[in-house]
């Protein structure tokens, strides 16, 4: 749906995969607006969106059957609302047929969907919220609606952030979570009475307009010091001043950003030296290694040739184990041949001493003479007859060489007595 470089990008960038959960954040602002609520999940009878509702992740559960049907009617409803006729999909229609359609009527608004339909069937994940995403844009486009930036009032004197040396001087708390964390960790100990700034500026506005006038004559202290130190010593806890700092004054970011970076360099520097010192120690230990390793080679070094030589003795011992068992396989084969070949030459000659007793041989016998003299008679036969038609070719075949012989001198002589004149 997006450009080709800008997918490619997002593949490369670590945040891709966290890319849905930034579209939905601005899907659900932009359902806000249109009240979908209201217009398709109340008449539906549908449970209200949530901020990760189309986001497909292991953290998130879903039911991909009840996402698919709610990301089916919002989009039908969006592109109703975009002035597209489109029906109202059932539970019981075929999602590839309501896909299809959902990317039919968005190709039509001359969106690029360059995804397979199948990335829509789950009814979460990033090309879901793509889908819903730039339907709620033609919506809104069409209604005339547009976001605008937001206006911060200016920044007066009294908004202006402490710094450090008057949080140091003055104890002061920056922000109302440290507060709130003081709390929580000491319950047990006392509320302690903390002053906000808010409320002193309307008490000395309020006591400058009770005490405009001036004094009559100069004050003096009647205060003992000693005493005046231990009451301040007393009520020093008590005077905490917290001041409401401004989550979207660029200041105090920039100063925490400088906090970060100490704490960063410092945090590097102490790691770059544990990894210095753990280099150090693992190329001495790996040194360590191979000098032992070569030490261990070395007192070796016969036991080794020794492991040698017998290995290739052993090798050879296979070799001849692996002949000598195939000489006794062609053996065993030979001998199992030998004993089939007894088998039969057994049951032959039983056959024959069984025969040997009966006449029934010799007749046989008589019969076959009589019959091979009657071929041998009808061979003698043919044979002559062959012989008769072989001699009948040699002789035609010798008159035909003969006449071409004297064929050949005639015009041999021909062409001898006819020379033509010089």
């Amino acid at each position: 749906m997006a450009d080709d470089g800008r997918r490619e990008e997002d593949e490369r960038a670590p945040g891709a995969v966290y890319r849905g959960f930034v579209v939905m954040e601005t899907l659900m602002e932009k359902l806000k607006v249109l009240d979908v609520e209201e217009e398709v999940l109340s008449k539906h009878n549908m449970k209200n969106l949530s901020r990760h509702n189309f986001v497909s992740s292991p953290y998130v559960a879903s039911n991909p059957g009840e996402q698919f049907y709610m990301f089916s009617i919002i989009a039908a409803w969006l592109i109703n609302a975009a002035g597209r006729p489109f029906a109202v999909p059932q539970e019981t229609d075929e999602p590839n047929a309501t896909v299809a359609n959902i990317l039919t009527e968005l190709r039509a608004m001359g969106v690029k969907v360059d995804f397979p339909p199948s990335k829509l069937k789950s009814g979460s994940g990033e090309f879901v919220c793509l889908v819903l995403d730039r339907l709620a844009d033609e919506v809104l486009r069409k209604r005339g609606f547009s976001f605008r930036r937001p206006k911060y009032p200016p920044v007066t004197a009294e908004d202006e952030p402490v710094s450090e040396e008057m949080v140091e001087n003055g104890e002061l708390m920056l922000g109302v979570q440290e507060e709130e964390e003081e709390n929580l960790e000491e319950p047990e100990e006392e509320v302690e009475t903390v002053l906000d700034l808010e409320d002193l500026k309307l008490r000395s506005g309020q006591s400058e307009v009770g005490l405009s006038s001036k004094p009559e004559e100069i004050l003096h202290a009647t205060v003992d010091a000693a005493e005046w130190m231990l009451e301040l010593e007393r009520v020093l806890p008590q005077l905490k001043v917290t001041v409401r700092s401004d989550n979207k004054d660029w200041r105090i970011h920039v100063d925490q950003m400088h906090q970060h970076r100490d704490g960063i360099t410092l945090v590097l520097q102490e790691a770059t030296g544990h990894l210095d010192r753990l280099q150090e120690d693992i190329g001495k230990t790996l040194e360590k290694v191979s000098s032992r390793e070569k030490y261990i080679n070395n007192q070796l070094e016969t036991l080794v040739q020794e492991y040698r030589s017998a290995k290739a003795k052993l090798s050879q011992v296979k070799v001849r184990h692996l002949q000598a068992s195939k000489n006794v396989a062609e053996k065993t084969r030979i001998l199992a041949e030998v004993s089939d070949e007894l088998e039969k030459i057994k049951v032959a000659m039983e056959e024959r001493g069984s025969s040997m007793s009966d006449g029934a041989p010799v007749v046989r016998v008589k019969q076959s003479l009589t019959k091979l003299k009657q071929e041998v008679f009808q061979m003698d036969v043919r044979v002559g007859v062959v012989q008769h038609t072989l001699l009948q070719a040699k002789l035609r075949e010798k008159s035909n060489m003969t006449r071409d012989m004297h064929a050949a001198s005639h015009v041999s002589e021909a062409s001898g007595n006819t020379r033509p004149f010089s």
